[in-house]
């Protein structure tokens, strides 16, 4: 068979991008993007046309030097397919990834992967690495809308005719952009590489292709295309390691260069991290003395209550406001959301997009609907039921183990008071992980078009059944049994039991089974020290071995769900918070090692915000209220001050619950979700870009009644 790498092919690696696709100036025909972006300053329009024309002169300049020059490669992502790939599905491939924009390729730069000595591997190549020169990738900056600081210090997005305006920008300067950016770019033009006249993927008449077809992701629903993904920069993450875990000091993540090597998905999560665990110190301080001092003294938790719903609030609000800094200064907070594609699972007939009017799959709405109410939702509905029978079980354990003790009143039966509480905690932990696989598989099944439309219907079955199984004992102790000591005692327990089998399940057991996979592998030379140097090669072939990084989800719901132990509850249980920082702590050395050394690295993911996961920690937070209100009206010293009429109580207690309610939405509304300086900064930009599309207008104004001027004088 032919080889995938014939010198004609090889000559075309190098190709440079055509000035046709070369942005160039505001309204140009050959600008990459249909609408127009916002420049660094608004000059006049003779300065601004004048400035457009000279940078036109500087990009022809640029691309002819581009024509002759020979690029150093440097691989930045890694393509693997499977071992029984054809020889011309390879060569198609690459001609793709290579080929020039305007004849639909990605033009990109790519390679096989070889050995030292520059031997293939096994006479069956089927990993490649892939890179792109300097001008493709700024290219690709301005397509994303990547937004980068200007010289002025305001935050613009990047178009490649005023790159000169940019904070350290400079022509040889390649870490303009980050490693995490120049990936996440060529994740980009990857994923949009769309099929033009072919009907199928050459030698596999199976895998039907249609125009406008994502290659990458049919590939990949066939099974020829095995995994992608970016690869490590050793030097930068060995500084990386040392900074963030390769020392115990009590200081700030770097975020900074953790959002500049994993992209601001993962930045975020480890600044909520960081933050929620800062929060929860003031929780803790005063927590201490109360259950020191005040332990079967309900009068005084209700101010240890009201504390913690006002503090629910603040940081929940605050956050916002942190969460717009960081964003801001990172450029995602005006990234302009881009058009979504249908996500690589989804299938259906082929149709026409009633929005874009291309071909693609098209599956019926009703269907969906009927799939979501009358599969899964019954499904979900089951698994709650089950929940909460293994809950019934738990409480007859409890019963047991009372009455052992109260028979044999040892220092062994004190201990089996907490054995019920622990198998519980670690059957609710299985429980929960065997939910989470079922839910996934149902949500595929539900077929939905868009990736946030499944992540949203994936994390609402997800919220529902751990937030019943997880905390329905606790409701149940608390308002049926109305068993205050039995409640402190199961909170306790499983709160301390879910964070050790998380630490243990999702970091040292990863941890341990990938350095026991390193030592075992054979044909690779590689040590689990962090001074090891390794070849590209050993580099590429251990990362691919490694596992894939799932994303935040996991993250995120067990800070949800400690959130829910230390608000629900907390006049109950004031120590869940000092329990909840320690575990943090340590959360932070366990996720950064469990990103950096167990999983694969992920590509980055520009986002403004942690999501969906803010509505669900509010929501969290207005549950606790009513949960805090009914606890203090249960209490002994409270029910004392009504001992004839229940109702009253009961009336009080919902006039507090709805006081607390409008205090914290009140608060809500008072404290604004992005500070002052951002909004007038985000407003500045909008009212600029408005400037910038009116003298776009009048130039083209000026230039159609020039034409029909023109065209009236060769009339007459």
């Amino acid at each position: 068979p032919r080889a995938p790498f014939g010198p004609a092919l090889l000559a075309r690696v190098a190709a440079p991008l055509s000035p046709a696709h070369a942005p160039c100036c505001y309204g140009g025909s050959n600008t990459p993007s249909h609408h127009p972006k916002p420049l660094c300053s608004l000059p006049s329009l003779r300065t601004w046309t004048k400035e457009a024309a000279a940078s036109c002169q500087r990009m022809k300049e640029s691309w002819s030097a581009f024509d002759t020059f020979e690029h150093h490669f440097r691989p930045l992502v890694v393509i693997e397919l499977a071992k029984d790939t054809k020889e011309e599905t390879k060569e198609w491939l690459t001609q793709r990834i290579v080929d020039k924009k305007k004849n639909g390729g990605a033009q990109l730069l790519v390679k096989p992967l070889v050995k030292e000595d520059g031997g293939k591997i096994d006479g069956n190549q089927n990993v490649y690495l892939v890179g792109a020169s300097h001008i493709r990738l700024l290219l690709g900056a301005e397509t994303v809308g990547l937004v980068k600081e200007c010289n002025d210090n305001s935050m613009r997005t990047f178009t490649y005719s005023s790159r000169n305006t940019f904070k350290d920008f400079a022509e040889d300067n390649h870490d303009f952009l980050t490693m995490a950016e120049r990936q996440y770019i060529i994740k980009h033009e990857l994923e949009n590489l769309r099929a033009k006249d072919e009907r199928m993927i050459p030698g596999y008449a199976q895998a039907k292709l249609y125009p406008g077809k994502s290659i990458m992701r049919r590939l990949m629903t066939s099974g020829i295309l095995l995994q992608i993904f970016p690869l490590h920069d050793t030097e930068e993450l060995k500084k990386l390691r040392y900074t963030w875990y390769g020392q115990v000091k009590i200081s700030y993540q770097p975020l900074d260069q953790i959002r500049c090597y994993f992209g601001e998905t993962i930045a975020l999560y480890f600044g909520f991290l960081e933050y929620f665990t800062f929060a929860l110190v003031p929780m803790a301080l005063i927590g201490i003395p109360y259950y020191v001092f005040a332990w079967e003294d309900y009068d005084k938790y209700v101010m240890f209550a009201s504390f913690n719903l006002l503090w629910s609030t603040v940081i929940l609000e605050v956050w916002k406001r942190c969460c717009a800094i960081m964003t801001y200064r990172w450029g995602t907070l005006l990234m302009k959301r881009q058009f979504e594609e249908p996500r690589p699972g989804f299938h259906g007939v082929l149709g026409i997009n009633p929005v874009t009017g291309k071909e693609e799959p098209v599956y019926s709405s009703i269907k969906r609907q009927i799939r979501i109410y009358l599969v899964s939702l019954p499904f979900v509905c089951l698994c709650l039921y089950f929940s909460l029978y293994v809950m019934m079980i738990y409480f007859e354990l409890e019963t047991w183990a009372l009455d052992f003790h109260e028979e044999n009143e040892s220092y062994f039966s004190k201990l089996m008071l907490f054995l019920p509480s622990i198998i519980y905690a670690i059957v609710i932990e299985m429980m929960n992980r065997v939910y989470r696989y079922a839910a996934e598989f149902l949500t595929s099944w539900e077929n939905h078009r868009l990736e946030s439309s499944h992540q949203n219907h994936l994390i609402l079955k997800v919220l529902v059944f751990n937030f019943l199984n997880c905390f329905a004992s606790l409701f149940y102790i608390a308002f049926v049994l109305f068993d205050m000591k039995l409640l402190r005692q199961s909170l306790a327990t499983l709160l301390i039991t879910s964070q050790i089998l998380n630490q243990f399940v999702e970091a040292l057991l990863p941890y341990w089974l990938q350095k026991r996979h390193n030592k075992k592998a054979k044909k690779r030379v590689y040590s689990i020290k962090v001074d090891t140097d390794l070849s590209l090669f050993e580099q590429v072939n251990l990362e691919k071995e490694m596992g894939t990084y799932l994303g935040t989800f996991d993250d995120y719901l067990e800070l949800f769900l400690q959130f829910g132990y230390v608000s629900l509850f907390s006049c109950v249980y004031p120590l869940a918070a000092v329990f909840a920082v320690l575990n943090n702590i340590t959360e932070m050395y366990s996720d950064a090692l469990k990103i950096c050394r167990v999983f694969k690295r992920p590509f980055s993911q520009p986002t403004a915000n942690i999501g969906v996961w803010q509505l669900a920690f509010e929501t969290m937070s207005i549950i606790s209220v009513v949960t805090n209100c009914a606890l203090i009206g249960l209490s002994p010293q409270v029910n004392a001050l009504f001992p004839d009429s229940k109702t009253d109580l009961i009336l009080i207690v919902v006039l507090a619950e709805h006081i607390l309610l409008a205090l914290k939405f009140v608060m809500a509304f008072v404290i604004p979700d992005k500070p002052r300086d951002i909004q007038i900064k985000l407003a500045r930009l909008e009212f600029e870009s408005l400037e910038a599309l009116k003298q776009q207008q009048i130039k083209f104004a000026a230039e159609s009644l020039k034409e029909e001027t023109h065209g009236e004088k060769k009339m007459n």
